[in-house]
């Protein structure tokens, strides 16, 4: 599967906020993902970055006024965004926020956000007070009542040296948000998923514990799949170091125990369950409340069963509910596969190999297959974690629609 940023075209406004820096990683990954970037300068950004930064980072000449003799013609302000797929205004002003919720076009920022059709995402940074103030509270406000995406600001201490909510979000977090924007394909709005990921960790003694090798890449590329698509996320983790999708609603437990309580208390009310984190199938018995210390002689640990997750949902599961199983395998991959598929009541399963030269764990690539109840896939393929998660999705869909 290619980036759904591939072939796109998204334009990127810069205003005149000091996080002005941070546009240039947002400018740099989107291009490297394959979208063709074009980024337009307000006259004040320009005070604090040089416009041939993002030319270089994007490929393609800067837009710095309305009247300059440019090689993207001179109604570049409606041509382009007729083009793009995508506009982000990242810093957004309090200024260029009250001047597109208000209609004011007196540069070629906001003239070209007046004549856009495209999705507009809005990534605040400003003084503390300045976000917090009535009148930019009810400019976001009309925007997004037409249709308008914001993310951020986050809280802390701003480039004024105050304390509060200000700061623009992250780069990669409003590279995820545009990622989603940018798909197309919404197929699962409306449907709630509750992924669960990465490992558990079963405790010997406060400072050691038995895991697992899980790294949570599939877990998050399970859920970044889900929100492209329109589905609202929630993502039971445990300890990976993997970091989860900013727009995904996120629980992080330790042991199998805290999990299967969370997956227990949320199940009732979601559509679609994935069942991706390597769950210990034991834990220690009576775990030390103090750290063991070597003496020479063997410690023993006594190990009891973890519940079963997905057999319980298997058990209590509605009939419009699905739920989805993987299971790792170092031989026999097809024949566990199925025998697991029926035991749990499962609606499809991911068969993957572990072990040697196709070790999934950690990696960006698995060696798979997927099996329903009345399908398999003829044999296993070793693909991107990414293009698997898609054609779990694409699985999903038929199986809805059977439903």
């Amino acid at each position: 599967m290619s980036s759904p940023f591939q072939n796109k075209v998204v334009l990127l406004g810069v205003t005149g906020s000091i996080s002005a820096y941070k546009a240039c990683e947002l400018c740099s990954r989107i291009a490297q993902s394959g979208a063709k970037v074009y980024v337009a300068m307000t006259e004040n950004s320009q005070k604090l970055i040089a416009p041939a930064t993002f030319e270089s980072l994007s490929g393609n000449p800067v837009i710095t006024g309305m009247f300059e003799p440019y090689k993207l013609g001179p109604l570049s302000h409606i041509s382009l965004t007729h083009e793009a797929n995508l506009f982000i205004i990242a810093p957004a002003t309090a200024n260029m926020i009250a001047k597109s919720a208000h209609g004011i076009a007196d540069d070629w920022l906001s003239t070209a956000l007046l004549a856009s059709n495209a999705p507009v995402l809005w990534a605040p940074a400003m003084n503390p007070q300045m976000y917090l103030n009535p009148a930019t509270q009810k400019n976001i406000e009309i925007l997004k009542e037409r249709g308008h995406y914001f993310i951020g600001p986050e809280t802390g201490k701003t480039a004024c040296g105050e304390i509060g909510p200000g700061r623009m979000a992250e780069p990669i977090h409003i590279f995820e948000y545009a990622d989603i924007l940018i798909n197309p394909l919404k197929d699962f709005k409306g449907k709630k998923i509750l992924i669960t990921s990465g490992p558990t960790q079963e405790p010997i003694d406060p400072v050691r514990y038995i895991s697992n090798r899980s790294s949570g890449k599939m877990g998050k590329a399970l859920a970044v799949e889900a929100l492209r698509r329109g589905a609202q996320v929630t993502v039971i983790s445990g300890p990976v170091s993997e970091p989860l999708p900013y727009l995904a609603e996120t629980v992080l437990v330790r042991t199998a125990n805290e999990m299967y309580e969370e997956v227990i208390k949320r199940f009732a009310d979601y559509d679609i369950f994935i069942g991706s984190a390597a769950v210990a199938d034991y834990s220690i018995k009576n775990p030390a409340d103090e750290k063991h210390k070597q003496n020479g002689s063997m410690h023993h640990l006594e190990l009891i069963p973890n519940p079963d997750i997905i057999k319980k949902l298997g058990e209590i599961k509605r009939p419009n509910q699905i739920t989805v199983g993987f299971a790792a395998e170092t031989h026999h991959l097809i024949e566990y596969a199925q025998e697991k598929l029926k035991r749990k009541n499962l609606d499809l399963i991911v068969a993957n190999q572990v072990g040697g030269e196709n070790c999934a764990f950690g990696s960006d690539y698995v060696y798979a297959l997927m099996i329903t109840p009345n399908s398999q896939d003829e044999k296993p393929e070793y693909i991107p974690k990414s293009e698997l998660t898609h054609r779990i999705f694409n699985r999903i869909t038929q199986i809805l629609n059977k439903k």
